[in-house]
């Protein structure tokens, strides 16, 4: 068995040298998967909120604006932004890592003022205007993050309420006041639809599929190892053992050994062949050389 030992020692360090450099490969190949992934879901998300800002535009801004007098209060389930907002924010119930912002450089709603890293992304987009999406990564308390950006620009529909005060419903104003949120131009730059998601969830989905690899690579080679072994031992281990005991036999002086299976044309039969007629001979010469 000391043959078997051998060439599972062999095998386990091939085995091992191949799960290495499997490892190492697919993890980067991993992570950058999920980060993709990650990406195409906040894609995704982004979408909807898009579809969200039309569907309110076309009909439930028309039909509350139809529905609102003058002197009620300002509804502002009519403005796209805070729909699509407050949509995701249901959204963040299933996925509460995800955030959404309509990060704005000069909004009428204060929660969606462009802060810090935010505005800048908002000017790169004014200042690189055949840019239309933007992917990248920052530090925050909790950890890096990774963001997707897109830009958002004023249409003739927005500058009904954000031209200039005067053209605003009045409600509007009552509501946000005269100070902000004007003074957009038709095609300007003035917003950045962000989607953020924490770094740890693209690492967290590569280092469970990395460790499932990992498992299941190990399993298969615990399986053919079993296997190998199987085979080592039927095909060659008890040949060679069979033919090293009747050697031992033949050496102590004892010709009156069984032969040895010898089928089939692989090496062990033929070694098989060889022994037996090297017991042949062997016989057949000390009966020769018997005294009469």
């Amino acid at each position: 068995m000391r043959l078997l030992i051998k060439f599972n020692l062999l095998l386990v360090f091939v085995f091992g040298v191949s799960i290495a450099i499997t490892a190492y490969v697919a993890h980067d190949f991993l992570q950058h998967n999920a980060r993709e992934e990650v990406i195409q879901q906040a894609r995704l998300m982004m979408g909807a909120a898009g579809g969200m800002r039309t569907y309110t535009s076309k009909q439930v801004g028309p039909l509350l604006a139809a529905h609102q007098s003058a002197s009620e209060d300002f509804a502002p389930q009519r403005v796209p932004a805070y729909s699509a907002t407050e949509v995701f924010n249901y959204l963040r119930r299933e996925y509460p890592v995800y955030t959404y912002k309509e990060a704005t450089l000069n909004p009428t709603n204060l929660r969606d003022q462009a802060l810090g890293w935010e505005a800048d992304v908002v000017e790169e987009f004014r200042n690189h205007a055949e840019r239309k999406e933007r992917i990248g990564q920052r530090e925050t308390p909790e950890g890096p993050s990774l963001f997707l950006a897109r830009p958002m620009t004023a249409t003739p529909e927005c500058l009904t309420c954000h031209s200039v005060p005067s053209a605003a419903p009045a409600s509007m104003i009552a509501s946000y006041g005269p100070d902000h949120g004007f003074g957009w131009k038709s095609g300007e730059v003035v917003a950045a639809q962000i989607v953020s998601v924490p770094m740890s969830v693209p690492v967290g989905m590569a280092d469970r599929a990395f460790k499932t690899l990992l498992i299941s690579l190990s399993g298969v080679f615990v399986f053919t190892l079993a296997l190998l072994d199987l085979g080592l031992i039927s095909i060659v281990v008890h040949p060679v053992d069979r033919l090293s005991r009747l050697a031992d036999e033949i050496s102590k002086g004892n010709l009156h050994v069984p032969e040895l299976p010898a089928k089939g044309s692989d090496e062990i039969a033929q070694l098989a062949r060889s022994f037996n007629r090297m017991s042949q001979s062997l016989a057949k010469a000390l009966r020769l050389n018997e005294p009469e």
